[in-house]
């Protein structure tokens, strides 16, 4: 047997039935204490369902071709956009599935969107776009030097920058191997709205990984030569070279790798996207920024680790297992890597803002904009 419920609509636009005032808990009448519980039980339902549409509008603003999902005027919000870039989940996105969140995007741009697309499949497609295209180029960035790659495929280099009692060629491998990654990322991730040449790649490559292997090997030497210190102390400082050498090195890498911006300048967009010029303060303006990112980023990867492998190793757990080091190094190397990676990033937005009065001359007069845009690469 089905019972039906008329019902009424509050001003909130919920509904409830019929005469649920009219019952009340506790009624001599077994039936209306039942018809009570399953108007109870429907109004509640209703509530529930009404709430969790509301948190879900809430949770997913409506979609923005080309804008980011949060709020980028805030670091919280930049830090929740790019932990969604450098998502490793994207390393694993197929071609197929790539060239449909290209196509669901174009047909939103287009006004020809497939009925039933949601918000939330928008930003997901938007979301996979910009992990794995390059902004400028269009282009796909190779797997292991994009955002998304920087963890997975550079953990194992850091894991051996951070190797106990290293000999100066261990030093020099992992350095190379390092700013050899390093360079690739600066390269394909850098605003590319000018040409750069092959030539000058290979120019600011051999810059980098020379001035790091330089510092690094150097450092080394100083303390094996510091005859003053204990070989505890000696083996602590020892491991905190790695930082100093690399923040150096990522400095001279970022500047090198991008020098073609300082140059040629990079495009600079108005309001409504449209190119206004191309501006050699706005370049210099995004390599340094990226710059301090990159002292950022390896501050808390190359420092907390010894700190931490300091305290563990004299656990008697670990004296007694000596076969676990490595494995809880690599751990810990990950974990820190993984965490500085997003924070570093999102000290500035990625398409950053100056203003018009910064800028040249010609380009304050291409412009009514108080404020340009540009791309400040990753």
């Amino acid at each position: 047997m089905r019972i039906g419920f008329a019902s009424a609509k509050l001003k909130n636009g919920l509904h409830f039935p019929a005469g649920f005032a009219a019952h009340r808990l506790g009624s001599s009448d077994s039936g209306c204490s039942s018809l009570y519980l399953l108007y109870a039980l429907g109004f509640s339902s209703l509530i529930s369902e009404e709430l969790d549409v509301m948190a879900e509008s809430a949770a997913c603003p409506a979609f923005r071709l080309g804008s980011p999902q949060y709020e980028q005027n805030t670091f919280l919000g930049r830090l929740r956009h790019f932990i969604d870039i450098i998502d490793p989940s994207t390393l694993f996105v197929s071609e197929r599935r790539l060239k449909e969140c290209i196509k669901l995007l174009d047909d939103y741009k287009h006004g020809t969107l497939p009925p039933g697309v949601s918000d939330l499949q928008l930003w997901e497609a938007q979301k996979i776009k910009q992990a794995i295209i390059h902004p400028d180029t269009g282009e796909k960035i190779f797997m292991p030097f994009r955002m998304s790659g920087y963890v997975p495929f550079g953990t194992p280099i850091v894991i051996g920058l951070l190797l106990p009692n290293q000999t100066v060629v261990s030093t020099i491998i992992w350095q190379w191997l390092n700013q050899s990654h390093n360079a690739c990322v600066n390269y394909a991730n850098r605003n590319a709205t000018k040409p750069a040449s092959t030539s000058k790649f290979l120019l600011g490559y051999a810059g980098a990984v020379t001035s790091a292997v330089s510092i690094a090997v150097g450092l080394n030497v100083l303390i094996q030569r510091a005859n003053r210190l204990s070989p505890a102390t000696r083996m602590i400082v020892q491991r905190f070279v790695p930082f100093t050498a690399v923040a150096s090195a990522n400095i001279c890498n970022v500047g090198l790798m991008r020098h073609n911006e300082l140059s040629e300048g990079v495009d600079v967009l108005d309001d409504k996207g449209n190119v206004v010029g191309s501006s050699k303060i706005a370049a210099r303006n995004a390599i340094m920024e990226t710059a301090f990112t990159r002292v950022v980023l390896p501050m808390p990867i190359f420092v907390l680790p010894p700190i931490i492998m300091s305290y563990l190793e004299r656990l008697r757990f670990l004296q007694s297992n000596r076969r676990l080091l490595l494995p809880i190094h690599s751990a810990v190397c990950l974990l820190t890597f993984a965490v500085s990676l997003p924070v570093a990033i999102s000290l500035f937005p990625q398409m950053s803002q100056i203003e018009v009065s910064r800028l040249e001359p010609e380009i304050a007069m291409a412009t009514k904009c108080k404020v340009v845009t540009y791309n400040k690469g990753l």
